[in-house]
């Protein structure tokens, strides 16, 4: 399986600022979901078409959709 595109760490340290906080049980990796979000709308795929190297692509809709909210 050829090596998924990541955000590198700098990138992340940006970001994470933003990220609500976190409830209940241990989230997913950010990055490795993140990276998935993007992927994902970048290239125009549905959820379930997502590489199985960034996660379920039901967490990735579902973190998707929690971070839109306000």
């Amino acid at each position: 399986m050829p090596k998924l595109p990541m955000l590198s760490e700098a990138q992340m340290r940006r970001i994470e600022p933003f990220f609500p906080v976190q409830r209940g049980l241990r989230r997913v990796d950010d990055r490795r979901v993140v990276s998935g979000i993007i992927y994902v709308i970048r290239y125009g795929l549905w959820w379930k078409d997502a590489p199985s190297g960034y996660g379920p692509h039901k967490t990735l809709y579902n973190r998707f959709i929690r971070w839109l909210e306000p």
